[in-house]
């Protein structure tokens, strides 16, 4: 992003006098021998004429808000926003202008303790730079005047924004009371669209929701040392404040990774580069946005991948520009100056110029990466060596590298780091079965693998070129205690785990998910009777004392986890089940084993563990050549759904099973899961295979739902992506695209009510395969007038030569849906589906209208073409409806036209009309061969464009 200079404001803003006063009332409101919160006392330079820095922390203080802070003049000017950002230009959200704070305050993701100020769970939401509008750039007469217009560059802020102060009585408040509003562009999204608060709730930096932050406590702003050894973060526990140690300590000037290396010079000795043919030139370009992997569940296999550990580190894009050097965050913030020696060895590499991707990590003394050590590292300014893993060449000597399969890149790559040093190093790879790879990678204690397409262009964003696979561990543990469900249902909400270490049982976390609707009933039933006053763990943290109710320590659990935390909890644990066949006594903490997915062969798995080392970069590129890898997925059987009990095989766990999504017909989440299971083999040929928008109410159909098109972290798995061009920019946009039942049943622990297909193929995006007519009624209508109408539109597509098919929409209306050949792009498609319904409307317009007014549409029909348009939807055959009651999008047989009374069915009904399934009326639909012909086109008076 090219940056625009901007002229230095009149009060000089590198003084160090001029943030002391800005900072006066952050100062004034904190105590620093409490807090640990940064004081802002480090006296950096700051220059308004480098990228501007933007943050924005979702903060569930007393009540939950987001902190929205834009750097300027040396400080984070700050304002709290009730209800987030809003990309709906109508929405006018306030915007309480509080004290400015320090620019080191932006990093911070942890919690602050009860009782200082502010005290709560803070998460980076987003981050980014920003600058002025054209026009604007005078900022500071923009904060006096009241009116700011700016720009984000942020992951999930983009585009064009203003705070606007407001007047009349809201300008007398304490804290002056500002608008943040979102103005027209390319960005802005409709009402009906997912808000983006709802759409990405999670951590822009760590993935992490809040409460999952809240859980782990990873760094808590006190100043009071951890009670066990070097643990990276603060724990409420301690004996004494350990003076000095505190957030601002954590200066950004460096972190140095040897005495000797800012005087060491380069022994490096690369080989001769060559730029090959098809590199084009280009000027050396501004900050490039990097590529993104998606989640994926399971490694991919066979051949044309490239398989690197997966990395627990930061994201840096390092720029070498003759004796020049940028390293730049993942949001494009310069960090140059936090790794001096990094960008020192990246200065010395034999190039010209070159633009570098990579991630900046410490090293454990097991040879894994700790994010826990780099955060020590950055927040509290822990010495610790810090080594550039580098994976991807984007620039060269003026030549763009971001065409070339990756597979070349690497090989330029490994050229240029040839005789790396110890803290600039290549990121190997390897070629073999990624499954195999995958085990091993996890069997060391890495966060998982990442794979990519060898032939694959560098593509900026999420796209499916990269996946990212993380490991999942598992061990038995010891209940000692569990939670009340917030609900106030009867189950758990949280199991405390435990596991003997010389006869003392420890603490080591809990786990909250994984639960079915059988297991919370049997747990608690089973927990209950064991119930004591006495808390079984040797000094547990405050943590496992929040809402526990004891038990006697008898039950063993089985638990999947993600890794150990620092400070020996289990992170992102999920409940398996009980394990009645061992006893308490004999749980020990283990070794990390991977709960292995893909298994091999004996041979396989020794093989293809002496490919890895057991250091991260160890693994080399030429060993997958002598692998003999022959792996061999491990299938779940799943049994068919019984009518005694559905959820029992159902294969997805589910977080608040009996959750109400419907109150009007009960329906709970793991009812909709059960359903979803059981409809699959109906309803997946309608949906697989097709871009699909979701309708999410995650806390029922009552309370707000939201669309969500775009795969994100948070799909369960099996969910993939699908690649989009945006119809206005023409940029690469992941969809959201299913074909399995576990996906499908996965969707109700989203809350997920509707599901909208493309009425076209992942393979064909731009020619439609389906053309639908919805009939809408006026609320005066009557279900006979209905029928009779979808049946004059049956006859009037028999009279073009189509063949038609009925279903109910779950709402007051009817679907006719005429399956066609994908030979005419939606343009045409559109043009005919509108041509159509303007013939009918001409020959009776007291019956029927084509357009949308709602006034106009007394005692008519709307025939709705607009279903027909490129990113348009419909609700899928056999969807609920988000709506009350329920109801099913159920394809119907045209002789039910002729029923006195419509056929309404809901999910909470299944076992009463799934009999229906046997009789399929539409099992001709995906048989049927028939063409738009010109013909047709002609009688409608449509010419197709050339």
């Amino acid at each position: 992003m090219a940056t625009k200079k901007r002229a230095k404001p009149k009060s000089m803003v590198s003084a160090a006098d001029a943030v002391d006063e800005q900072l006066g009332l952050y100062r004034s409101m904190r105590d620093f021998e409490v807090t640990g919160e940064p004081s802002g006392s480090a006296k950096k330079k700051f220059f308004n004429d480098q990228p501007l820095p933007f943050v924005i922390q979702k903060h569930a203080a007393t009540r939950l808000h987001y902190d929205f802070r834009l750097g300027w003049n040396g400080v984070l000017k700050s304002w709290a926003v009730a209800k987030g950002p809003s990309y709906v230009t109508a929405d006018k959200r306030l915007a309480v202008q509080v004290e400015d704070h320090p620019i080191d305050y932006g990093g911070f993701e942890g919690i602050i303790p009860k009782g200082q100020y502010g005290g709560g769970t803070v998460m980076v939401w987003d981050q980014g730079t920003w600058e002025p509008q054209a026009g604007h750039t005078d900022v500071d007469e923009g904060l006096r005047t009241g009116s700011l217009k700016f720009i984000l560059h942020g992951t999930k802020m983009k585009g064009k924004w203003a705070l606007i102060r407001m007047g009349g009585k809201a300008a007398n408040e304490s804290k002056p009371n500002w608008l943040l509003i979102k103005e027209h562009d390319d960005f802005e999204r409709t009402k009906d669209e997912a808000a983006v608060t709802d759409e990405e709730p999670n951590s822009v930096v760590t993935g992490r929701g809040l409460e999952e932050i809240a859980r782990n406590e990873d760094h808590v702003w006190n100043s009071k040392e951890t009670a066990r050894g070097n643990a990276w973060y603060r724990k409420d526990a301690g004996d004494a404040a350990a003076k000095g140690v505190v957030a601002e300590n954590a200066s950004s000037e460096t972190v140095s990774t040897d005495k000797g290396a800012k005087s060491r010079k380069s022994k490096r000795v690369a080989g001769k580069l060559t730029v090959p043919a098809g590199a084009p030139k280009e000027k050396m370009p501004e900050f490039i946005t990097p590529e993104l992997a998606l989640q994926a569940a399971t490694p991919p296999s066979g051949t044309g991948w490239l398989h690197e550990l997966k990395l627990d580190g930061y994201r840096i894009q390092a720029r070498k520009d003759g004796d020049r050097v940028q390293l730049l965050t993942r949001t494009g913030l310069d960090w140059t100056h936090r790794m001096k020696t990094i960008a020192a060895l990246v200065g010395e590499l034999p190039v010209e110029r070159a633009i570098l991707d990579g991630e900046v990590v410490v090293l454990a003394e097991n040879g894994t990466t700790s994010f826990a050590d780099l955060q020590a590292a950055f927040q509290e300014g822990v010495k610790k060596p810090l080594s550039y893993f580098v994976f991807d060449l984007l620039h060269l000597n003026g030549h763009n590298m971001r065409g070339l399969p990756l597979i070349e890149r690497k090989s330029l790559l490994a050229t240029l780091l040839e005789g790396d040093g110890e803290f600039v190093r290549l990121s190997e790879h390897l070629e073999s079965d990624g499954g195999v790879i995958f085990q091993k990678a996890c069997e060391m204690h890495v966060e998982g693998i990442v794979s990519k397409r060898a032939a694959s262009r560098y593509s900026s964003g999420r796209g499916g070129s990269w996946l990212k696979v993380k490991c999942v561990h598992e061990q038995e543990f010891v209940i000692g205690g569990f939670t009340l469900p917030s609900n106030g249902s009867h189950g758990v909400g949280a199991l405390l785990l435990g596991y003997y270490d010389g006869g003392k049982l420890i603490y080591a976390g809990r786990t909250g998910t994984g639960f079915t609707q059988k297991t919370h009933r049997v747990l608690r039933n089973q927990l209950e009777e064991l119930r004591e006053n006495e808390n079984p763990f040797e000094n547990p943290p405050a943590e496992a004392r929040r809402g526990a109710n004891w038990v006697k320590p008898e039950l063993v659990a089985q638990v999947n986890f993600a890794t150990w935390t620092a400070d020996d909890l289990v992170r992102q644990a999920s409940f398996k089940g009980l394990r009645e066949d061992k006893p308490a006594n004999e749980v020990r903490r283990e070794e990390l084993t991977v709960a292995a997915r893909v298994r091999g062969t004996k041979s396989a798995s020794h093989s293809a563990s002496t490919g890895i080392a057991a250091k991260a970069g160890g693994v080399k590129a030429d060993t997958a050549k002598d692998v003999p890898v022959e792996a061999v997925a491990a299938k779940k059987v799943v049994g068919k759904v019984s009518k005694k009990s559905a959820s029992e095989n159902v294969p997805v766990r589910l977080t608040h099973p009996e959750k109400v999504l419907d109150v009007e017909t009960q329906l709970t989440k793991q009812q909709l899961a059960d359903y979803y299971w059981a409809i699959a083999s109906h309803m997946l040929p309608h949906i697989e295979g097709r871009p699909v928008s979701l309708v999410r109410c995650p806390d029922g159909s009552e309370k707000p739902c939201f669309y969500q098109k775009h795969v994100n972290a948070t799909l369960p798995p099996g969910i993939t992506a699908v690649d989009v061009p945006d119809k206005k920019t023409g940029k690469i946009e992941p969809y959201i695209t299913l074909s399995t039942a576990e996906a499908l049943a996965g969707l109700a622990q989203m809350g997920v009510l509707e599901i909208h297909p493309w009425g076209s193929r992942n393979e064909d995006l731009e020619h439609p395969d389906r053309i639908i007519i919805d009939l809408d009624p006026d609320a005066s209508i009557a279900w006979p007038r209905l029928a009779e109408s979808a049946g004059e539109v049956r006859r009037e597509l028999k009279e073009l030569g189509l063949e038609s098919f009925l279903k109910n929409t779950g709402g007051k209306g009817l679907h006719v849906v005429i399956p066609i050949e994908p030979e005419y792009d939606w343009a045409v498609v559109k043009q005919f589906a509108h041509a159509f319904v303007l013939k009918m409307e001409k020959d009776q317009p007291g019956a029927y209208l084509t357009k949308m007014s709602k006034a106009a549409r007394k005692d008519r029909i709307f025939l709705d073409y607009l279903r027909n348009e490129r990113g348009a939807t419909a609700v899928a055959a056999f969807s609920p409806r988000a709506r009350a009651g329920a109801a099913v999008s159920l394809p119907l047989e045209w002789s039910e036209l002729k029923s006195p009374e419509r056929t309404i069915v809901r999910v909470a009904d299944f076992e009463g009309w799934k009999g229906r399934l046997s009789r399929d009326p539409w099992n001709q639909f995906f048989k049927l061969r028939q063409r738009i012909t010109p013909k047709m086109l002609e009688g409608l008076k449509i010419t197709p464009s050339a």
